[in-house]
């Protein structure tokens, strides 16, 4: 789960089933063979080696790494035309490496909505090497990100402006240009995108992860998801509960809550990051460049944005924004690693140099160093707005910003509801609602520090699946498989690898 503070990203991751160790695991099979069971196969993956494959940077690799496969999967664009248009689906392989009998395939969503599973598996396999030794390590772009037939919404321009609006209107007129901005961006995802708008939400998006395991020949789907990915996760498993294998959603989100709920709680939850890393900044007298104790650093930065809403910054031929350095703080608050590079920025900006804040917003907004973006700031909407039937009005829009921001000056807005309000095509709630019941145990990871998916949000999901057992995690940043923590790490392998679901009431560290 994305969440984004800056307005031109407000667009924006107990029952339970009672068990003492895992099932069985699944059947290994050969790539490409249909498994014991398993339905019949409705298409087939031509793996081979990957060529486009992209850095966060936005450059390829100077050479291709032999170890990674590519291929496409052709799906219906409509799932109630099965017969009709489709799409391709861009997937990603890496081979089970050994030693060990190969347990299957493990797919991984890693979040967004809009992420590109493709490019973050090329880069993050050898961080899930222990897991790589039984399973073949697979990812895909949903439908409407990257090579999945991935939205766009206008050029480098579009996005620039609508990624440059400031988090919160000082006046009518600011006002009104954000709405017109806003406006300006649907229309043109319509215009670029408008045949495959409809299509992307959550909902098909599972199904074609079902098409994605009978094509690499599993009974069941073994799956790890990670914030938004949990969200995806939990609803395949309410729609194919009898194919769920073994089911790790990490960072999870609540799919049950309103807009106005997601920006109160993530608003809530920003702000609690942003005062850890202060905290944590002043702890050692001197060292801290935001500020000398977390009051004067707080002052520091509302200046500091302040100073922005009026005088943007000159970095180069660009200017770092109040709605940027807001995306750049956010964007450093997802993990306690870039807490260091954030006071940095923060002090740069504070004399004057503003590349460090748009160096970070630049990378949460997928935008690269010649002007191009990625898909993320267009998927993210684009699968939103269709995961809701929700369509604020213009009081509903004004009663949430005003919550939000007594929650959080720095983080409150009025969040997805803003840009939804606009979205040219309707949506459907039918993805807000999981249960799972009849499914294998999941086992579901919530971080006590979380700022985009806060901790309460995985008591909620795992009520709401019936089948899940939840393991907290104590810590902070965006997830916990990927934090270092060794029972994060010792629990879910345990689980993934042998099958051992983790008791009630698990917590990491322990």
């Amino acid at each position: 789960m994305r969440w984004i503070p800056a307005a031109a990203a407000a667009v924006l991751t107990a029952a339970l089933a009672a068990c003492s160790g895992g099932g069985e695991a699944p059947s290994a099979t050969a790539p490409g063979a249909t498994a014991p069971g398993a339905p019949e196969r409705q298409g087939a993956i031509s793996w081979e080696t990957c060529a486009d494959i992209k850095r966060p940077d936005g450059q390829g690799p100077a050479t291709p790494d032999p170890s990674l496969q590519c291929g496409k999967l052709a799906v219906p664009l409509d799932y109630a035309k099965p017969g009709g248009a489709t799409i391709d689906l861009a997937l990603i392989r890496v081979k089970a490496a050994g030693p060990g009998e190969r347990i299957g395939s493990l797919l991984f969503n890693f979040g967004g909505p809009g992420g590109s599973g493709v490019d973050t598996l090329a880069q993050a396999a050898k961080s899930f090497g222990t897991l790589g030794a039984r399973y073949d390590l697979v990812s895909f772009d949903p439908r409407g990100v990257e090579r999945s037939s991935g939205v766009r919404c206008g050029g480098s321009e579009q996005m620039d402006r609508f990624t440059s609006l400031d988090s919160v209107p000082g006046d009518a007129a600011e006002r009104a240009e954000i709405e017109r901005t806003i406006e300006e961006f649907a229309d043109a995802c319509q215009e670029t995108s408008g045949k495959i708008l409809p299509h992307v939400g959550t909902v098909n998006a599972a199904q074609d992860m079902d098409r994605i395991r009978q094509a690499l020949g599993d009974a069941k789907l073994n799956y790890f998801g990670m914030s938004y990915g949990t969200q995806l996760g939990a609803v395949y498993a309410t729609k194919f509960p009898d194919r769920v294998g073994r089911f790790v959603l990490d960072a999870p989100l609540d799919p049950s809550v309103s807009m106005e709920e997601r920006t109160l709680v993530q608003t809530a939850g920003f702000q609690q990051a942003y005062e850890s890393f202060l905290k944590d900044c002043v702890k050692d007298a001197g060292q801290c460049e935001t500020g000398a104790d977390t009051t004067v650093a707080n002052k520091n930065v509302d200046k500091l944005l302040d100073d922005l809403d009026d005088r943007p910054l000159t970095v180069g031929d660009r200017r770092l924004t109040q709605g940027l350095a807001v995306t750049g703080i956010a964007a450093a608050l997802y993990s306690e690693l870039s807490w260091p590079f954030l006071d940095q920025a923060l002090g740069m900006a504070m004399k004057g140099d503003g590349r460090g804040l748009l160096a970070l917003a630049d990378s949460y907004n997928g935008r690269d160093a010649n002007g191009s973006y990625s898909t993320i700031m267009s998927s993210f909407p684009a699968v939103s707005c269709v995961d809701t039937a929700e369509r604020p009005d213009a009081a509903t829009l004004a009663r949430t910003e005003a919550a939000a921001l007594k929650v959080s000056p720095l983080f409150g807005n009025g969040g997805m509801g803003i840009i939804c309000s606009a979205w040219p095509v309707p949506g459907s709630d039918e993805a807000m609602k999981v249960d799972a019941t009849g499914s294998a145990p999941i086992v579901v990871i919530a971080t006590t520090g979380d700022p985009a998916t806060p901790y309460e949000w995985g008591p909620k999901l795992t009520e709401q699946l019936k089948t899940a057992v939840l393991v907290t995690h104590k810590g902070e940043g965006h997830g916990a498989y990927l934090s270092g923590e060794a029972c994060v790490k010792k629990t879910t392998d345990a689980y993934l690898l042998e099958g051992k679901v983790p008791a009630e009431g698990t917590a990491c560290p322990r």
